[in-house]
């Protein structure tokens, strides 16, 4: 079988460039092994894909060369990815942040996706594994589990390592090395973290307790949002974006209340409520059961009464500056994406064609390039994909 573009993956940025190939007029195929398409799209954002964000530039996605993702965001953009959904008469609602999400069922999209691959006239298969790939001199020749499949264009879109139980595997780095392009070490990205030791037993007990803000802080960086005990750690949305740039070692902090002139109201509370303990009175602006664990931790709960303004500062310095000592994270079982892949430093930032092999793309989340929380690495995906399928 001969086709001008071959793609590995049937994922957001897999089926995003065959659309566009094929809106060129060029063949495309797409194969993937899973048994499905766009498994990833279906999961996320609870079922109902959080697709894109409306406040996307590079400052949001971690990348060895920062610049490297200017040029396909800028030439596929939010707003074009919500025309295709408007157009496709798919309703969608603004949840927080400029995230946007589908009103019903992120099967939606998928279903768009593939409406649109057959408007251009591209081929999905699943259930359909890459074997080996060798250059040609026509293109490629690709061994697949349903006969050979020769391509003038190879576009490489088989995602990352998170979420192994659907189907993922480094299946993309291995044929990036293969063609002698480097990959960078790779980790997980945008997922909860863990602890051991002394730290989990004081917290274990808290599993299910949330706090709708807080700001989570390693180095310079700092993320604002909900986070959520578990029982091996920490989660919630301000965790999940903070395990991007948090490695083993670094210093991590957590402001209580980020919204609050914590040392001024516990100040007036001594006055209006001089005779209520601590702990109770830290119950106003914390769960309750979290408000007692740091009195046993780390402030003596005492009528206010009793307490100094000094005693009352270091206090509130402490909600505001609250140690956590992570001891690593849940893996790529429960990640959202992949950090690091193929260095970008072989690739060219507008075709995402291979600097090394003419005709070899790499697109999504194989690439070193990983979006923060809140529909960013989808709107790579559409990026990065849509760069590729015009080019290849």
């Amino acid at each position: 079988m001969k086709v001008d573009v071959l793609v590995i993956g049937a994922g957001a940025a897999g089926l995003m460039c065959a659309i566009a190939a094929g809106q060129r007029g060029r063949s495309a195929l797409v194969v993937d092994h899973a048994n499905k398409p766009g498994k990833k799209i279906l999961m996320s954002g609870g079922g109902r894909c959080n697709f894109t964000n409306l406040g996307v530039t590079p400052a949001q996605y971690l990348c060895a060369n920062p610049h490297f993702a200017k040029s396909a965001l800028a030439r596929y953009t939010p707003a074009d990815f919500i025309a295709l959904v408007e157009k496709h008469r798919i309703a969608y609602h603004e949840k927080e942040l400029g995230q946007l999400f589908c009103d019903e069922s992120s099967k939606l999209i998928v279903r768009m996706l593939l409406d649109e691959c057959a408007a251009a006239g591209a081929k999905v298969e699943t259930s359909c594994a890459v074997e080996r790939v060798r250059k040609t001199e026509e293109g490629f020749a690709v061994h697949t589990a349903r006969g050979e499949v020769h391509a003038q264009s190879l576009v490489v879109a088989s995602g990352g390592l998170s979420i192994p139980s659907m189907g993922a595997t480094g299946f993309g780095y291995e044929l990036a090395r293969q063609f002698g392009h480097n990959v960078l070490p790779t980790r997980a990205g945008l997922v909860p973290l863990t602890l051991s030791g002394k730290h989990q037993e004081r917290y274990q007990d808290l599993s299910g307790l949330a706090l709708p803000q807080v700001e989570t802080r390693v180095g310079k960086r700092r993320f604002r949002a909900g986070l959520l005990f578990t029982h091996r750690g920490v989660s919630g949305p301000s965790i999940l974006q903070i395990s991007s740039y948090w490695q083993p070692g670094d210093d991590l902090r957590i402001d209580l209340l980020p919204d609050q002139d914590a040392a001024g109201w516990l100040q007036a509370q001594r006055d209006t409520r001089p005779a209520m303990e601590l702990k109770n009175v830290l119950a106003d602006l914390l769960p309750r059961r979290l408000a007692q664990r740091l009195c046993e931790l780390w402030f003596e709960s005492r009528p206010m009464k009793q307490y100094r303004p000094a005693e009352l500062d270091a206090i509130a310095a402490q909600l505001r500056d609250w140690p956590l000592v992570a001891s690593g994270t849940e893996g790529y079982r429960t990640a959202e994406v992949t950090l690091g892949g193929v260095d970008t430093d072989g690739l060219s930032s507008s075709t995402m064609q291979s600097k090394l092999v003419p005709g070899l793309y790499f697109i999504g989340e194989v690439v070193d390039v990983t979006g923060w929380l809140g529909g960013y690495n989808f709107q790579w995906a559409w990026a990065s994909g849509q760069a590729a399928g015009q080019a290849a």
